[in-house]
């Protein structure tokens, strides 16, 4: 799955099931550091639409704001 195309759900799931790896007894040492890098990968990903997110809607509220004070 290519980044640019993952939705934030998906990365959040993504991320919820590599902690639950993570956190397994199964999870070996030759693995976890695959699994890190994902997981930063991920959580970059969440951090950037959510940022993305908080200035589309802060530039909405500033137009509506803009548009009750004409």
């Amino acid at each position: 799955m290519k980044n640019k195309e993952i939705k934030y759900s998906e990365a959040i799931a993504e991320l919820e099931a590599i902690t639950a790896k993570m956190q397994s007894p199964e999870c070996d040492i030759d693995s976890l550091g695959a699994l890190t890098s994902r997981a930063l990968e991920l959580l970059k990903i969440c951090k950037d639409k959510l940022f993305k997110t908080d200035e589309e809607v802060k530039k909405c509220l500033e137009t509506l704001a803009d548009s009750l004070t004409m």
